[in-house]
């Protein structure tokens, strides 16, 4: 049995160091060691690894979280990427105080992450790499610090932003930068060594024609679990492989597109989302006075008269064969359907070609114009050229001015150049045409859509708000309002265009009152009526009662014209007046109407007729105007006392 003794020892020793060696954790007061590549934190499900990162047989290594099982080890963090450490000597620790710190190889403090009571580092399943106090509370992460990657639930805020690394194996920061501007929207910046420029979203559109909102404050995006990307400016995509279980990321790439990556299970990348679906469009891409001919792939060129300043890299551009001066002994090279975006010194807009040129010629800052021809022949001067585009689609024509002494022609075509040497780019699977169509037309739709429902709601209310103002009901005491139905339930209401047709579109003329004029009209059944016309109905509901109080007569005593009529009318008057200063009130039930029971008021019945007598005078002077006749029936008590005269 005791030879057995060591072979379990040896396996006993050999698990418990692969158990340190992929733990997830990084204990106070231990480190990890730049020479010992085994030695490293490993995710609990495997996905993400983190430690010393290196390229090649190069001496510079980067602290990094990397992608485990990508055939390239894809970085998606960076401790110290501007700043890589020696291959000996150097270490990364969780000191005794709390703070992890990245030191070289002489000691010198590379990086740290000034906390104080951290009690271990631990990298999850998120790719987040965290520090946690003893009660198990996140002092730390690298969540908040990214490089030119997002992660799924890892938010990007006004304190962030993804900044490319400079090109294939260089992972220093380089000149895009995926952020929140200041106005609260996501773009994307081209930031180089002589000016900077934003290209995304389009900069010659406004915010809300790009698909997007300024109106939020809190500036936050964030790429979740399924595969859709939403931010506070409402910009939103999802991966054309939308769905759980899929391995993701966002990168700001360093040829200034921002793609959405899927991990296949071979561990290679393929992309499902491209912010750009043109890549000349991206500013910078072939640096100072260089051109991006746009091909199956994008390739760089240098106009004529310029050659490129450093070969295999095209971020330096292109460099002048001449010198410049301020010699007026020039030319200009016509190049069609080529732009330098911006560094515009003036713009001139109804402009001939030959008053654009003179601009050019007249100023020593200017190196070439741009002429467009749009039916507003447009004039762009030009100081440096940065952003240079050649595509078939531009309605425009770039002039370069050189020295008359250079040899330069007109080109047929510019041909280009690969961007960067293909063999150094890692491949990755490109994704259907679907990736474009993002939910910015769908936006676009929506607040086109909104802005109509707003509009018609608005109408609405407005519609609403004028007829309750110009018809609203006003308060009429209930009694009164009642005998209105009653009394007008033993007549037929006729329409307006009735009653024109009746007086032959208001035609004769028979009087006038205060509140309009009389008209003399023949119903269908060639019964005559007199047809009142109230000239302002802003007068209210009052002067509709008044009225309607004094048309109503008894229709068998006012028929017909003439003096006979007149005369009975005036005795009827007479015997109502009688009946009212001496009889009883039994009189009042005889002409009331059987369907109101009784429940009337007597007296105000009798104040109705007395104010009806009194409208009829033979006297004019003697009736009431409209206005007392009005505040006789709003002050109609319900039992006034009724004192008779002692002799009749």
């Amino acid at each position: 049995m005791k030879p057995q003794a060591p072979s379990l020892l040896t396996v006993l020793i050999f698990l418990f160091l692969s158990f340190q060696t992929s733990t997830s954790l990084l204990t106070r007061g231990s480190s990890l060691s730049v020479e010992d590549n085994s030695h490293v934190l490993t995710s609990p499900d495997k996905t993400f690894t983190c430690g010393f990162y290196s390229i090649g047989d190069e001496n510079a290594y980067w602290f990094s979280v990397w992608f485990t099982n990508s055939s390239d080890r894809t970085v998606v963090w960076m401790a110290n990427r501007d700043r890589p450490v020696n291959g000996q000597g150097s270490r990364v620790s969780l000191r005794r105080n709390g703070e992890m710190v990245l030191t070289d190889v002489d000691g010198r403090v590379i990086w740290m992450t000034s906390t104080t009571s951290a009690d271990r580092a631990e990298l999850l399943d998120s790719g987040n790499l965290v520090l946690k106090d003893l009660q198990d509370k996140i002092l730390w992460q690298s969540f908040d610090f990214p490089t030119d990657t997002l992660l799924p639930n890892q938010n990007l805020t006004e304190n962030t932003k993804l900044i490319s690394k400079l090109g294939s194996g260089n992972f220093g920061s380089g000149f895009y930068t995926f952020y929140f501007d200041n106005d609260n929207v996501l773009r994307l910046l081209y930031d180089g060594p002589d000016t900077s420029s934003v290209y995304w979203p389009n900069p010659d559109w406004d915010v809300f024609r790009n698909g997007r909102t300024k109106y939020n404050s809190s500036r936050i995006a964030v790429l979740d679990d399924m595969g859709s990307f939403l931010s506070s400016d409402i910009f939103q995509f999802s991966a054309i492989d939308m769905g759980f279980g899929i391995k993701r990321r966002l990168t700001m790439d360093y040829d200034g597109n921002l793609r959405l990556y899927s991990l296949n299970v071979n561990g290679s990348w393929m992309i499902s989302y491209e912010a750009l679906r043109q890549q000349c469009n991206v500013h910078g891409i072939c640096g100072r006075n260089g051109i991006c001919v746009y091909t199956q792939e994008p390739k760089c060129s240098c106009p004529p008269g310029y050659e490129v300043m450093e070969p295999g890299n095209w971020n330096k551009g292109c460099k002048p064969k001449f010198n410049r001066t301020c010699s007026k002994q020039v030319k200009f090279i016509k190049l069609p359907h080529v732009d330098f975006y911006g560094n515009d010194l003036n713009f001139s807009r109804y402009v001939s070609l030959g008053s654009c040129m003179k601009l050019c010629l007249d100023d020593c800052r200017c190196e070439a114009f741009s002429y467009r021809i749009t039916g507003k022949g447009r004039c762009y001067t030009k100081s440096v050229l940065f952003n240079g585009l050649n595509t078939p689609n531009f309605p425009g024509t770039i002039y370069l001015k050189l020295p008359l002494n250079v040899e330069a022609s007109e080109p047929t075509s510019l041909v280009g150049t690969d961007l960067v040497c293909p063999s150094s780019v890692t491949k990755v699977v490109k994704g259907t045409s679907s990736m474009y169509d993002t939910a910015v037309k769908r936006i676009r739709w929506a607040y086109l859509y909104g802005f109509a429902i707003a509009i018609g709601a608005i109408e609405v209310i407005f519609f609403v708000a004028g007829w309750w103002f110009l018809f609203r009901k006003h308060d009429v005491p209930s009694l009164l309002e009642d005998g209105y139905r009653v009394i007008s339930s033993q007549f037929r209401r006729y329409s307006y265009v009735e009653l024109k047709k009746a007086t032959k579109n208001f035609k004769e003329e028979v009087g006038r009152g205060g509140s309009g004029a009389v008209y003399k009209g023949v119903l269908e059944d060639e019964r005559e009526v007199a047809v009142k016309r109230l000239g302002d109905i802003y007068q209210g509901e009052e002067v509709f009662w008044a009225e309607l109080v004094k048309g109503i007569r008894l229709s068998s005593w006012v028929v017909g014209d003439g003096d006979e009529e007149e005369t009975e009318l005036k005795r009827f008057v007479r015997v109502v007046k009688t009946k009212i200063q001496c009889e009883e009130d039994s009189w009042i039930e005889d002409i009331a109407d059987p369907r109101m029971n009784g429940k009337f008021s007597k007296n105000q019945v009798a104040a109705l007729v007395g104010i009806g007598i009194s409208c009829v005078e033979g006297d004019r002077s003697m009736r009431p105007t409209m206005d007392s006749v009005v505040q006789a029936l709003l002050g109609c008590k319900a039992e006034p006392e009724v004192v008779c005269p002692d002799k009749c």
